[in-house]
């Protein structure tokens, strides 16, 4: 089923509109990633998809018997707990074989054991990738989950996260910040305004796979976009 919004307004307490007459699809099994400046609700569009947000005017039509993942800027794992019991809060079947098969595919299949506050900051987040993975999404709504991380290993989760989605196929929608990042996991990218935002432009995204961040045909195709449009990442497109 095709993943459909439809976002009227989203306004605060305060009066503080901060989407307006937002509208988009989503094929099932696409990969789509959003993009806009700090501040204009990228986190708040996700929040409502997911439901975690429901007071705003629109209409929502999602996956009807299917599950929707969501991976966090944090990796927000229990800290009392070890990876293995982590990763059985979403999947209580996730254990012998399994467990060791599905670590091993984020290369982590010695940290069974191993309490968060003794994984290095993206051995936590290659934690919270596969969590997010074990419910089975039909749709996996992903806040800026590399962030903060440096180049090298940024690179490895990318590699981890198209992966585990080419072989299961939820609908992904991603939130960043990174160009670059954008055009290289995504078939689409949807370009934010600034606030209150709208869709300012959504871009296909052809390149074949795999193709990382600093590929050329991704760097060619990043540098094309911004002499096009060179506030696109301020969120204004003429």
């Amino acid at each position: 089923m095709t993943l459909s919004v439809s976002i009227q307004a989203k306004r605060f307490a305060n009066g503080h509109c901060a989407i307006r007459d937002l509208h988009f699809t989503a094929r099932p099994g696409e990969f789509v990633a959003i993009v806009g400046p700090s501040g204009v609700g990228k986190s708040t569009l996700l929040k409502i998809i997911s439901g975690l947000d429901t007071a705003f005017e629109g209409q929502l039509s999602l996956p009807r018997a299917g599950t929707t993942g969501f991976m966090f800027q944090e990796p927000r794992l229990m800290p009392w707990l070890t990876v293995a019991q982590n990763l059985a809060l979403v999947d209580p079947a996730a254990t012998g074989a399994r467990l060791v098969e599905s670590l091993e595919r984020v290369g982590l299949k010695d940290c069974a054991h191993l309490f968060p506050n003794q994984l290095s900051g993206g051995m936590q987040r290659r934690v919270a990738l596969l969590r997010a993975f074990l419910v089975a999404p039909q749709l996996l709504l992903m806040d800026e989950p590399f962030a903060s991380l440096d180049a090298p290993t940024a690179d490895q989760l990318r590699a981890h996260l198209l992966a585990l989605w080419q072989g299961t196929q939820p609908t992904v929608l991603f939130v960043t910040h990174n160009l670059q990042e954008a055009l290289c996991l995504a078939d689409r990218v949807l370009f934010l305004s600034a606030g209150p935002s709208h869709i300012a432009l959504e871009l296909p995204v052809d390149l074949p796979r795999p193709r990382g961040v600093d590929s050329p045909a991704v760097q060619a195709l990043g540098q094309q976009l911004l002499q096009r449009y060179p506030d696109l990442l301020k969120g204004s497109v003429p």
